[in-house]
């Protein structure tokens, strides 16, 4: 028996090759669910506002382009809400500053608009945006935010205001080509970026339901 013979029929080592030719396609597996999953995501963002015209009680605003703003106090100007609350302003930036302020009159920005200084992320939107629509008995409210950031808001405000109906108002970035965005690196990045937080909060959320069914089940 030569060497190589030995080689190709070592035991040992043909049980390493197996392993190895396992996880080299359980990682084409992976790569390719995610893959998929990725144009499923991309293709199923917002392209248009579905329902631009129904009244809510609210209008709720994510803080994180000018566009948001401005479209928001727009809404909140042709009355498709009475309050407007705008969710994780910055600390020291003033309501008359905000991008879309001005063009409201004083005594409506005094009485209907709330601003929420809590949220640093997507979740303190959801848990500071639920805290205003508890205080102010919110039934509806149209949420305002970027198109490439709404299927996450929205798993995020559902999960915090459940029975509440809300009404997806995307905005559409200039920059953000949503279109053809795997042609351009930053709309590329971009996507890939919510598409793995979109991931994380799925499966936060399933990991969080599972622990409560648990300790429901051992009560």
């Amino acid at each position: 028996m030569n060497a190589t013979w030995l080689r190709r029929h070592d035991p040992q080592l043909l049980g390493r090759r197996q392993k190895l030719g396992v996880i080299a396609l359980g990682v084409v597996v992976l790569v390719l669910l995610y893959g998929a999953g990725l144009l499923r995501f991309a293709d199923a963002l917002p392209s248009a506002v579905a329902d631009p015209t129904s009244e809510t009680d609210a209008i709720v605003v994510l803080t994180g382009g000018s566009q948001r703003l401005t479209s928001a106090f727009e809404l909140l100007a042709d009355k498709r809400a009475y309050w407007l609350f705008v969710s994780g302003v910055n600390r020291e930036t003033d309501l008359a500053r905000l991008p879309g302020a001005a063009a409201l009159a004083p005594e409506v920005l005094a009485c209907c608009v709330v601003i929420g200084r809590a949220a640093d992320d997507t979740i303190g939107n959801a848990a500071e945006t639920a805290a205003f629509a508890r205080s102010h008995a919110i039934a509806s409210l149209r949420l305002v935010t970027a198109s490439y950031h709404m299927p996450r808001s929205l798993l995020e405000l559902k999960r915090a205001l459940p029975g509440v109906r809300i009404v997806a108002h995307p905005v559409f970035p200039a920059g953000f080509r949503q279109d053809d965005w795997w042609r351009w690196p930053g709309s590329a990045s971009l996507v890939v970026l919510e598409y793995n937080k979109y991931i994380a909060a799925r499966v936060r959320h399933a990991l969080a339901d599972f622990v409560m069914g648990t300790r429901a089940g051992t009560d």
